[in-house]
């Protein structure tokens, strides 16, 4: 059994927005479980949203930044296990949002911690990071052992499951061991249609100052066009910042009707499921993209479709890269640099065709995490060079960028 006791004693409001009791092991009825694809069933408490859903569960090591991975669409059809301890004691605020749905569906399934939520001591929280969870329909569980859970999935793979919450701790569990065993898991689903926008639309807002919140964009250098598998907002700020108006579409935009926009650049964006079921119909427009010969750059699944799209193939990872500590070697500086990384497929390397060179390598496992062309302004790299886990090192990419647009215009 891969279980602790913890509380789930119901928020309590004061005056202040975000208090609540946490006495440990005050509630023993567990109301929540998690049920994987072996039949194997895990017990725990509660927390979020009352309900069940099915997904793949993986593991994230980072230490900060939860909000932020609660919202990101490429988690769409996961159900993420936190290895570190404490999630939740910053509270949760309406400016670390990555989504731009409010949906469930629209990214993460569910979501696993070690310990219960402990009251908020931020002064950026406007609400307890429960009520968040519940207010998104986001289904938790807490009071189990994620390490035990972690290292079952570094032996098994990314097992399918059911995480599954009830406030009366009453399950069919015959039932949610038959829907995870009969989930096809992710691997030939395309995820991104689902969380991609519905419609064009510009974006001017730039990153987030201390004291002053985010700024806009008010005399940009370049129009470049965003293609949205998944998008999230800091990366469109980080695109802002270097200058750049961005006009996003659809996953499923024509690349004709993005070169009738006149654009200097376009990006490729990250997002869930598998690339190669994306690229059915993405592939053929991001070939056309790069025969254009503008400067084009892509990440995470962008990166993903843009290999297949080079002639490469893509493979399902054993238990994927997710967390914010992943050193990875910039060969076209010699530089290491520590990652945020979110993704159970890889390029397989050995599938590159002559004329890409591969700029970027884990030094985790050796896997590709970057490529670009020899003889067009090109280039992708596998992680997310707009986050901030810690240091920002990966931001010069989006200077590096840019200066292929300036080197094209001139």
């Amino acid at each position: 059994m891969i279980g602790t006791p913890t509380s789930t004693a119901p928020a309590k409001r004061t005056d202040g927005p975000v208090v609540r009791p946490t006495a440990a092991w005050s509630t023993p009825l567990k109301t929540a479980r998690l049920v994987l694809a072996d039949g194997t069933v895990i017990e725990g408490f509660g927390l979020g949203a009352t309900g069940e859903a099915v997904g793949e569960v993986c593991f994230n090591t980072a230490m900060t930044g939860y909000q932020e991975i609660l919202t990101d669409p490429s988690y769409a059809g996961q159900i993420i296990t936190f290895t570190f301890p404490h999630i939740g004691n910053v509270g949760a605020n309406p400016e670390d949002i990555e989504t731009f749905n409010q949906a469930a569906s629209s990214g993460v399934r569910g979501t696993v911690f070690k310990a219960d939520i402990t009251n908020p001591s931020s002064y950026r929280a406007a609400g307890h990071l429960d009520d968040w969870l519940k207010s998104r329909g986001i289904i938790a569980l807490c009071g189990i052992d994620t390490r035990a859970l972690t290292n079952l999935i570094r032996e098994a793979g990314m097992p399918n499951a059911v995480i599954a919450h009830s406030a009366d701790g009453r399950f069919e569990i015959d039932r949610l061991k038959e829907q995870a065993a009969q989930w096809p898991g992710i691997d030939g689903m395309d995820l991104a249609i689902e969380v991609t926008s519905a419609q064009r639309y510009d974006w001017d807002e730039t990153s987030w100052a201390w004291g002053k919140g985010y700024g806009r964009l008010t005399e940009p250098m370049h129009h470049v066009v965003a293609v949205d598998f998944g998008l999230k907002r800091n990366i469109l700020r980080c695109l802002a910042d270097a200058g750049c108006r961005v006009t996003v579409v659809p996953a499923t935009a024509k690349a004709d009707d993005i070169l009738d926009m006149k654009p200097d650049g376009i990006f490729l964006s990250n997002g869930p499921g598998d690339p190669a079921e994306t690229g059915k119909y993405a592939v053929p427009e991001i070939k056309k993209l790069v025969a254009s010969g503008l400067p084009l750059f892509g990440i995470c699944l962008g990166h993903q479709i843009l290999a297949l799209a080079l002639g490469a193939n893509t493979v399902k990872m054993h238990q994927g890269h997710h967390g914010a500590n992943h050193p990875v070697k910039d060969h076209t500086t010699g530089k290491v640099e520590i990652t945020s990384m979110n993704h159970g497929f890889t390029v397989d390397r050995d599938s590159l065709p002559d004329g890409i060179a591969e700029t970027h390598v884990s030094l985790f496992d050796g896997t590709n995490c970057g490529i670009a062309l020899k003889d067009k302004p090109v280039f992708s790299v596998q992680y997310h060079p707009e986050a901030s886990p810690g240091p920002r090192d990966s931001h010069y990419l989006f200077k590096r960028f840019v200066d292929l647009i300036d080197a094209s215009k001139s």
